[in-house]
Order: C-alpha cells, then sequence, then structure tokens
C-alpha cells in the first residue's frame, strides 16, 4: 500500500477544506500524493473538458498543481502530462462540499474527477461530505477524515473493475456517529424542479443564478440516500458504461425492422 501513486482531485478548488481532507486520506495510505485541482470551484461541472481556451498550470510545491480548469482537465493533465513517466494508482476526487448522491453524480464535477480516471484505467474514488446549509451548522468534516482511511483502504485491497468507479458518500454527523457503512445502488430523487432566479445589478442589468428546489422524497433502504439518512456512510459502484441492455434487447428487433436496403443503382 505504502508504494502507491496516489492523485488527489477535486471540483470545490485547490483552497477548499475537502481537498485538504482527501489529501490527508491519501497520506494516511502513501507518501507518493500528488493535488492536481481546479484553480477555483468547479460545481457542476460534470465531465467537462475546456476545449476552446487554453489552461494555465500554477505549481504550487513539487507535487502540488493548480490547473484553470475542470476536474477532468486536472485528471488528464496529471495523466498525460505532469505525472507522465508514472500513472497514477489510485486518483481519489473530493472530499465534496455536500454529497453527490441520486441524481446529483451526473452534474457532479466531483464525480466526473473519478469518472476521468475511471476511463483512464486507474481506480478511481469519488468522496463527499454531507451537509445540511439550511441547519446552520458547521460541516463535520471530521466525519470523512476519520472513516476514511480505513474504508479506501479496504476498497483499494478489494479492487474492482476497471470500467467502475467507487462513489462514497459519509453522513452529516460527527464520526462517532456513524451507524456504519452500506454497499448501496444510487437513489432517485423524486421531486427536484429547477428554479431560475433573475435579479438586476446595480447598473440595472440582469443576471441569473441557477437552483433547485428539492421537496420531501422517501429515501428508499438499499441506495445511497437510504443509507445516509440512518447515519451510514453509502458505497456505491458506477459504472462507465450507460447502456440500458433491457431496453435495447427490446427495441432491437422493431428498429431494426424499420429499415431497408435502398435497391441499388442499375438493379431490376
Amino acid at each position: 500500500m505504502s508504494a502507491l501513486r496516489i492523485l488527489v482531485t477535486n471540483d470545490d478548488g485547490i483552497r477548499s477544506k475537502g481537498l485538504e481532507v482527501a489529501e490527508a486520506i491519501a497520506h494516511s495510505l502513501s507518501d507518493d500524493v500528488w493535488v492536481i485541482a481546479p484553480e477555483s470551484e468547479q460545481s457542476g461541472a460534470s465531465h467537462s473538458l475546456t476545449l476552446t481556451t487554453p489552461l494555465r498550470m500554477r505549481m504550487i510545491d513539487e507535487r502540488r498543481f493548480a490547473i484553470t480548469g475542470t476536474p477532468t482537465d486536472c485528471v488528464m493533465m496529471a495523466s498525460t502530462h505532469l505525472m507522465k513517466d508514472r500513472a497514477p494508482d489510485v486518483v481519489l476526487s473530493g472530499v465534496n462540499r455536500g454529497i453527490n448522491a441520486a441524481d446529483d453524480v451526473t452534474y457532479s464535477g466531483t464525480i466526473a474527477g473519478a469518472m476521468e480516471g475511471c476511463a483512464l484505467g486507474i481506480p478511481s474514488i469519488a468522496l463527499s461530505q454531507m451537509y445540511n446549509f439550511q441547519e446552520k451548522h458547521d460541516i463535520h468534516w471530521e466525519c470523512a477524515a476519520t472513516h476514511g482511511p480505513d474504508l479506501v483502504r479496504k476498497l483499494v485491497e478489494t479492487g474492482w473493475p476497471k470500467d467502475v468507479l467507487m462513489n462514497v458518500n459519509f453522513p452529516d454527523c460527527p464520526p462517532e456517529e456513524v451507524a456504519g457503512i452500506e454497499v448501496v445502488a444510487q437513489g432517485v430523487r423524486e421531486l427536484q424542479e429547477a428554479v431560475i432566479d433573475r435579479r438586476m445589478d446595480m447598473r440595472g442589468y440582469p443576471y441569473f443564478w441557477i437552483g433547485f428546489r428539492r421537496e420531501s422524497f422517501v429515501a428508499k433502504p438499499g441506495t445511497d440516500l437510504g443509507a445516509l439518512s440512518v447515519k451510514k456512510i453509502s458505497v456505491t459502484p458506477l459504472q462507465l458504461n450507460l447502456t440500458d441492455w433491457k431496453v435495447l434487447q427490446a427495441l432491437k428487433p422493431n428498429i431494426d425492422a424499420v429499415f431497408t436496403a435502398p435497391a441499388k443503382e442499375g438493379s431490376p
């Protein structure tokens, strides 16, 4: 384990508290830890690449860099440029400020950092710390800091297929209140409404905030939301291949039959 080369990234930016926690988790496993993270917050960036503007890189120290791009850019820069002499053995993405569960995973830059590592064939784990901003209490970073090292170590020792990434969420409670760890499926938020908040700046020009209005939902047992609701750490394997094989098999005979090859020119 001590010989592992670990890449740490995130979507909350190089100065975030969660990145410090993820770095500490990585250092509990290995001395060969690299931190390559976005210069500024990239929450909601999903699996996006920066293609129309150049990337800038700021070296903070020998194994710590800030990139003016997305988490995907950071992992790509790490594997193909900064760490090209030896690729990472593990990617840790996080620890995110807030959960990445249920439908959130499709928006998440934290998930995307692990997703890019997975796409490059590197075992990758996304880490997120749940908190409820409406309750106005401090984020329980100590929950992820306390339970993260043993859980990450066990996951790496156990292993998983290369086309799968691990999504870990820590519950919103002190570490001593954690009720256990549960391997669960991705959940679903039944009610979620996008909100566009239109405001005016001091010069009379409009600007907009995008957000979500989330109604109460049933946290079903056996899902990430269900585990978190009873103060358990959720571990969810996510696959890169999004094909729905049942629908494919049902659709294939009907749609394939629609196509009729055009007659070749000159044929009767």
